[in-house]
């Protein structure tokens, strides 16, 4: 039995390396590429440009959502904003991740709180999620295999981690 409680418990924004009180394109040098998703929902001003178009909820709206989300870590790309262009892959990449989720599990929750945290059943979603995430998971890679984006993305890390 698997009795490993969900990370974000014991979640310290102290030690988190992105802040929410920063401007990441005033000052994009305290930006951390960090791992997969890892402050997505933080770095503003790109969280309000990029959110409000990071839809799941059947595969239109998420073909909708990743072409508009695509054109934006484009557009960043042209612009040599390499923030921006990261924040649209990490949108792209919790596009499939949350789309991956609400068709393994109803409701999107992978534990059950009040019996301290253990795992909910498989196999429980949406099945239309499964088409959504695939979109997504299309374009994520077609992000993380742009030439300009992976080299950008060696040269961040060298500089700034």
């Amino acid at each position: 039995m698997h009795n490993d409680k969900p990370s974000y418990l014991n979640f310290n924004a102290e030690e988190y390396a992105w802040k929410t009180d920063v401007d990441y394109r005033k000052h994009p040098e305290k930006y951390k590429v960090g791992k997969g998703e890892q402050g997505v929902l933080i770095c503003e001003p790109y969280k309000s440009e990029i959110g409000k178009y990071w839809r799941f909820k059947n595969a239109d709206i998420a073909k909708d959502s990743s072409d508009k989300i695509i054109q934006m870590f484009t557009e960043y790309l042209e612009a040599d904003d390499f923030v921006g262009a990261d924040m649209a892959r990490k949108y792209l990449q919790m596009g499939f991740t949350r789309a991956r989720r609400y068709y393994n599990y109803k409701g999107g929750k992978k534990y059950n709180a009040s019996k301290n945290y253990q795992p909910l059943e498989r196999g429980t979603g949406d099945p239309e999620k499964a088409k959504s995430a695939d979109i997504f998971y299309k374009k994520w890679r077609e992000a993380e295999d742009n030439e300009k984006y992976s080299y950008l993305k060696m040269q961040w890390k060298k500089e700034f981690g």
